[in-house]
């Protein structure tokens, strides 16, 4: 059992204004034009592995010389005051007590603002420090500061939400982007059938490892489930009140074509799931997403949602740190295959700077009970 956390979901202010929609069309909206990977259908896997990529990571220039020494690292997540990144920063803190020369703060914007998170890393590299650790709210804005950071000798690693890859030196993956897809989709023809309607709550178009998700989501569903229908994705910022409005939206918009909504974030889930239960259409209309099994047991045990698609994002922060370790101790660098991140044993890198913290795993009511977090 992990240590308990209190999770609590952000609840900000309503955003002004209508937020933008995407259509289904030949290739959604807010995909980029990184090419897709489907998964085999069904229970089939991913067939042979590709092969390895060399490393596309950046480095840090001439930074200093701290192996088996202290580190002050600092994290910046998307956003700050939700369960999702409260589960990260504690997997920090359990690393960092572990390891035993490590100090890391988490601080950052409470808002998903590109804008703010930029504000605060340019801070911590002013004020100096060993290293950086972020989650980005979108890879191409971020990329600059983060540049500007391994200029100045500090090391950066990535985790949950990418950057431009030569921005940092290694992105710890939660998971792979077609593998997340694949369990989602699974997960929501399950519940919908293969020819059943679904909409999508995410955060915003532009945030890295959503809009990569929902690609690979769009041509695993349409190359497994060529039927089931796509009906729009919206954006709801990671706020609990606009996911809410826009899961509400949803509903009322589409009626009876609406069979399913799936939620990307960790706020969007609930909250589309607090918005189907107060509509009275548990059993009508079915809820699959990301999220932390905390925020989603009530309606879980409720019956009103039988899936949950995720990592543990204790680990993926814990990981963070190991790699970071690692990386100033000169045990990892380009070319290395695999890392080792204490209590997760070897940690497999892929995509050329990427570590790989493993599957995703899928909750229910059988085994959500025996997290904590």
């Amino acid at each position: 059992m992990f240590k308990k956390l209190t999770l609590t979901l952000a609840v900000s202010s309503l955003i002004l204004g209508i937020s933008q929609t995407a259509q289904a069309a030949d290739r959604w909206d807010g995909a980029d034009e990184l090419p897709v990977s489907p998964l085999a259908c069904g229970d089939g896997g991913g067939g042979a592995a590709p092969a390895a990529l060399p490393y596309d990571g950046g480095a840090a220039i001439n930074a200093a010389d701290k192996a088996g020494e202290e580190i002050t690292l600092v994290d910046v997540p998307k956003l700050i005051g939700i369960g999702y990144f409260a589960a990260t920063t504690e997997g920090m803190r359990q690393a960092a007590e572990e390891l035993g020369n490590v100090k890391v703060k988490t601080d950052g914007p409470t808002e998903a603002n590109i804008d703010d998170q930029i504000t605060f890393l340019d801070n911590f590299i002013t004020q100096g420090v060993d290293g950086l650790l972020f989650a980005a709210n979108d890879p191409v804005a971020i990329a600059p500061v983060l540049r500007t950071a391994l200029k100045k000798g500090i090391h950066v690693v990535g985790y949950d939400a990418n950057s431009e890859p030569d921005a940092r030196e290694w992105f710890v993956n939660q998971a792979e982007f077609n593998g997340i897809a694949k369990s989602m989709i699974d997960s929501i023809v399950a519940e919908i059938g293969e020819d059943g309607s679904f909409a999508i709550v995410t955060s915003t178009f532009t945030t890295p490892n959503q809009a990569r998700w929902i690609a690979e989501m769009q041509a695993y569903q349409e190359a497994c489930y060529p039927n089931a229908k796509w009906l729009e994705t919206v954006e709801a910022q990671e706020d609990n009140i606009l996911s809410f409005n826009q899961a509400n939206t949803l509903i009322n918009k589409y009626g009876d074509d609406l069979q399913g909504l799936l939620g990307m974030t960790s706020v969007a889930t609930p909250a589309s799931a607090e918005a189907v239960t107060q509509a009275g259409l548990c059993g009508s209309v079915s809820v699959v997403g990301l999220a932390t099994p905390n925020a989603m047991k009530p309606y879980v045990e409720s019956d009103c949602v039988k899936s949950v698609v995720l990592w543990n994002p204790v680990d993926l922060g814990y990981a963070a740190v190991h790699v970071m370790r690692a990386v100033v101790d000169g045990k990892f660098g380009p070319g290395d295959t695999e890392v080792s991140a204490g209590r997760l044993g070897s940690l497999t890198v892929v995509n050329g700077s990427e570590v790989l913290l493993g599957a995703p795993y899928v909750f229910n009511k059988d085994n959500i009970g025996d997290f904590d977090f």
